[in-house]
């Protein structure tokens, strides 16, 4: 589809026509016969354009763009009338209308005018999104790093869905930042004046973890000698994040299962039911689809997390990011233990873009602090990996030619702190030039700016 329309008419007839029109052109239109319905359906930053008839009963044209453009000053509306004169036209476009159409039109001009008012309206969504992503990425807190596409991907997914109140399913590999992912979600919604909870699954004994979450009443059991408030109820207005939710006991997924559906949570030894607020991140290295067709986790709790998950990619998948972090890591590492690092060799970045991280970014946050820690004396021994040499061996010359210009042009910028044009003095490039190379191989000059 080509972008959404809500077309406003009170003839039937004219609704039909103009909808089977747009649909031909390939847009999805949704008809409303009344101004009102469209206030009750209207959402700030919607993301399609509205046309509609002046001359309705009840709420008019007019009065619904004014009543639109109060929520979202950008929002596109072309109004449409049979009794077009230019007081009406002047009258609607002071009023903020995009444009104004006469009835009976050609349908070129109206495909025309939606064409132009929905690539207005993309941009200004687009614009938002990156000022809220750059405002994001530049305050304190968790931050995700990386210009990889696949977290270019993830980032704008997050910021979609930040503000929901549906739970989430968060799906990586051990090492690959899930609890950052819950932490940025959680102190970037609207959630974030609550608490973050945390609770590891995996790591508390299965006797405890029902008591950890849901807590207890003094005497509620042998051992519980005081009152004690569970992760649910002490999470309540915030996030309470479930990490390796793989493992937590089946029995304790049914009475999980029970709290997110009702949102109440019910201590033991309690009568009392306690209301909750909550947004619940899950987080898994696991296969749950597989191991709930396995009978190794309930099948109903699979799909009730699974309404919005987020997937990481692994460090392999965005080799391009690892330079970045590398530098990132090296410099929290040198702030924390008061130390100065040099930047690192082409060599030792060559061995750096050859591994596989099988422990992902986590893997390679410690060899930053390890580098930071040694300094001259650090080299690049990675477990598993073979030699540069060995590896280098069995890579084309197109591809050693690649990977040798993107490390001469990394370290150029590196050393000119981002510096475009005394980078391209130094590598003898024409500005042009520079600019596709780095593009290329996904390099920015913000990185490098100190």
């Amino acid at each position: 589809m080509k972008g959404l329309i809500w077309f406003i008419d009170d003839d039937e007839h004219i609704r039909r026509v103009v909808q089977q029109s747009l649909s031909l052109a390939d847009y999805e239109v949704t008809t409303f016969e009344s101004a009102s319905a469209v206030l009750k359906a209207y959402q700030p930053d919607w993301p399609g354009i509205i046309i509609t008839d002046i001359n309705m009963p009840g709420i008019s044209g007019i009065e619904l763009l004014k009543q639109i453009l109060q929520q979202d000053a950008t929002q596109p509306v072309i109004l449409l009338t049979g009794h077009g004169d230019i007081s009406t036209a002047v009258k609607a476009m002071q009023a903020g209308a995009y444009d104004f159409i006469e009835k009976p039109f050609d349908s070129d001009l109206i495909l025309d005018v939606v064409r132009r008012a929905l690539e207005k309206r993309q941009l200004t969504i687009e614009n938002q999104q990156l000022k809220v992503e750059v405002a994001t990425q530049s305050a304190p807190g968790p931050r995700i790093l990386g210009n990889n596409t696949a977290i270019g991907n993830l980032r704008r997914l997050i910021h979609q869905i930040m503000n929901t109140p549906t739970d989430i399913l968060i799906e990586g590999e051990t090492g690959t930042g899930k609890e950052l992912i819950a932490r940025y979600l959680h102190e970037h919604s609207n959630r974030a004046k609550h608490h973050f909870v945390a609770i590891n699954c995996g790591a508390i004994p299965e006797h405890l973890i029902e008591s950890e979450l849901f807590g207890h009443t003094a005497g509620a059991f042998t051992s519980a000698e005081q009152k004690r408030i569970g992760k649910l109820e002490y999470a309540n207005g915030g996030t309470l994040f479930l990490d390796e939710i793989e493992s937590m006991p089946l029995n304790l997924q049914i009475k999980l299962l029970r709290v997110l559906e009702e949102r109440q949570v019910q201590p033991l030894g309690s009568n009392r039911l306690i209301d909750l607020d909550i947004r619940v991140v899950a987080a898994t290295k696991e296969d749950l689809l597989a191991k709930s067709e396995q009978g190794e986790f309930r099948n109903d709790l699979y799909y009730r997390l699974n309404v919005l998950t987020i997937k990481i990619p692994p460090l392999r998948e965005r080799l391009d990011d690892v330079p970045l972090l590398f530098q990132h890591f090296a410099s929290v590492a040198a702030a924390r233990y008061g130390r100065e690092f040099s930047p690192i060799t082409t060599e030792q970045q060559q061995a750096l873009l050859q591994h596989d991280w099988p422990g992902n970014v986590r893997e390679l946050r410690n060899w930053a602090e390890r580098y930071v820690l040694i300094g001259n004396d650090w080299r690049i021994e990675l477990p598993g990996s073979q030699a540069i040499e060995d590896i280098q061996s069995r890579q084309t010359l197109p591809e050693k030619v690649e990977r040798f210009e993107q490390a001469l042009i990394e370290e150029a910028l590196k050393q000119h702190q981002g510096s475009i044009k005394e980078t391209m003095v130094s590598l003898g490039l024409p500005r042009k030039t520079l600019y596709d190379k780095m593009k290329k191989y996904g390099l920015t000059r913000q990185d490098y700016l100190t």
